[in-house]
């Protein structure tokens, strides 16, 4: 057996076992305390949600570790099960330039990975969301949505992947500097594309109606310089009665953007701090900072595909007996989750350090004691746990958990 080989079925052992006994430990948690509401929420969050909310938390759970299982198995059906060598000699069987070669088998392979994928979204929504009354997607919707994904991504996926791999051929040794290069320039070009062009095609945004509720945030966000001409309501209730607000893109494209989910909850102290909180995002330029991060790691990863692509015992030690760039890159996607999941506490620490500060400037900026009445009623109305494991949290979570996050803010109402 190929020393790689062993190295590559240790780690996803050590994945798997991992990510199965963090989901053991978050369940016992939940379930430990399913029958008691935290102090803190006890004035506001009645038993009955409170067990509602666990529940969901361990039906969710459940799905996880089934999709845990069938995902490490997937994983060795492609590599050591011979999946990819497979495709890749369907492929080239067709004499195809080596161009059109890579490029088919690449958007086939995720083709595949989208259908595999499907029973579980098709679970998620359908039996889940259904079961605890947060579905409103029609089947015919489901299908719609999917097929529109399908059509995007061939759209931008496959000039993408063209480009990619025509610098990994040609490039010269460093060609990972140049795919580091548009990956990142993609990456700003659709944050910017996302609100006007993107997202419509999926959802229908409308301006905010409400003149007093529009006043309000308009001063805030004249107060803060927060230079936006677009605050948009989004039918989020079409697929879904969870509510959530966002700021999506950059420059004359920025766009405020809630639920109207979320509107039908809160009242408007409670949506001009959660508008606040978002705004100490953008004041503590935490989307620039975590842009940073995500290019220093994709260099990173990027520069490690350019030696792996040159040694032959990375293809031989998955499964592979005939090396090419292309393949070398769907190796590399497929394996890299394995090895460095064990960043993600790292990143999560991070992302909750964000989540603070903006908490912490919605308080200075706003009323405090809103954002924490509107907290609430998001968890109680999403079903958010109030008691999640810590140890699973710090893995999982990219928001604080509930009762640190609330003590927080209580803490600066003294």
């Amino acid at each position: 057996m190929n020393a790689f080989t062993s190295i590559f079925l240790a780690a996803l052992v050590i994945h798997v076992a991992v990510h199965i006994w963090l989901g053991l430990r978050h369940q016992r948690h939940v379930q430990a305390h399913r029958d008691t509401v935290p102090e803190a929420f006890a004035a506001q969050i009645p038993l009955d949600a409170h067990r509602k909310a666990a529940d969901y938390t361990l039906t969710k759970l459940r799905l996880e570790r089934v999709g845990i299982a069938w995902n490490a198995l997937l994983l060795l059906g492609w590599t050591l099960g011979g999946g990819i060598e497979t495709l890749d000699q369907w492929w080239s069987a067709l004499e195809w330039a080596p161009l059109a070669t890579g490029t088919a088998f690449l958007l086939s392979a995720f083709a595949i990975m989208a259908i595999l994928d499907l029973p579980f979204a098709l679970y998620r929504v359908f039996v889940i969301e259904q079961r605890f009354g947060f579905n409103r997607m029609s089947l015919r919707l489901f299908v719609t949505d999917q097929a529109k994904l399908a059509a995007l991504l061939l759209a931008i996926g496959t000039p993408l992947t063209v480009l990619v791999l025509w610098l990994m051929e040609g490039a010269g040794s460093y060609w990972w500097l140049w795919v580091w290069a548009v990956w990142m320039a993609f990456s700003v070009l659709m944050t910017w594309a996302y609100p006007s062009f993107i997202a419509p095609i999926f959802n229908t945004f409308k301006p905010l109606d409400d003149e007093a509720l529009r006043a309000r945030i308009e001063n805030l966000l004249h107060r803060n310089g927060f230079p936006s001409r677009d605050i948009s309501v989004m039918d989020g209730s079409t697929r879904s009665t969870h509510g959530n607000a966002y700021f999506a893109g950059f420059g004359a494209n920025r766009r405020i953007v809630f639920f109207d989910t979320l509107l039908n909850e809160l009242d408007t102290a409670e949506i001009e701090s959660v508008l606040a909180h978002e705004l100490g995002h953008f004041k503590r330029r935490h989307e620039q900072k975590s842009i940073a991060i995500l290019a220093v790691l994709g260099l990173a990863l990027l520069a490690m595909l350019g030696w792996l692509i040159e040694a032959p015992w990375f293809y031989a030690g998955l499964g592979v007996s005939q090396p090419s760039v292309y393949v070398a890159l769907l190796l590399f996607l497929l394996v890299q989750d394995v090895f460095i999941f064990w960043l993600l506490p790292l990143i999560a620490r991070l992302s909750r350090k964000f989540e603070f500060e903006a908490d912490a400037y919605a308080a200075r900026h706003a009323d405090a004691g809103a954002l924490i009445r509107a907290l609430v009623k998001l968890y109680k109305g999403n079903a958010e746990t109030l008691t999640p494991d810590p140890l699973y949290s710090a893995f999982h979570d990219s928001h604080p958990p509930a009762p640190i996050r609330v003590a927080r803010l209580t803490a600066l109402l003294r």
